[in-house]
């Protein structure tokens, strides 16, 4: 089962079906995104939907977001998603080295990640392919 990774170019009514599936596998608390989410995720110049095949079927997907600030170019990986049926057969990692890949192309130096501890083998496959836990606080304000 090897996986092919394409970026999502237009919000159609396949990859809304799939984030249907695959949104609610990665949060409980947070709906799939609809049609014109998809759309303003894949028209932005920020993001990237990355959208994994196996065997034609999208079995996985990866957002990068990347910006500039004064010190550089960003790069973050939000919302990892891999279905249930697709793990263990390096689907999450693909995602992920073309993820890093681009960022390396829009000139980032550093691609940032968070990820649950409940998460146990997404964690392994991020410290696998390179990621170094960092010892920092992450904050969140709730608007």
């Amino acid at each position: 089962m090897s996986a092919t990774i394409e970026v999502a170019t237009q919000a159609t009514e396949e990859l809304v079906d799939a984030m249907a599936n695959l949104i609610p596998q990665l949060s409980k608390s947070n709906p799939p995104p609809s049609r014109g989410d998809l759309q303003a995720i894949v028209s932005s110049e920020a993001s990237v939907l990355f959208i994994a095949r196996v065997e034609g079927k999208i079995a996985g997907a990866l957002t990068l977001v990347t910006f500039r600030i004064p010190t550089g170019v960003r790069a973050w990986i939000e919302d990892v998603v891999v279905d249930a049926e697709a793990r263990g057969h390096g689907v999450g990692e693909a995602l992920n080295m073309a993820a890093i890949a681009e960022a390396r192309r829009r000139g980032a130096i550093t691609v940032e990640l968070t990820s649950r501890p409940s998460r146990e083998a997404a964690n392994s496959l991020y410290q696998r392919i390179g990621f170094v836990q960092r010892e920092t606080n992450v904050y969140r304000y709730s608007l």
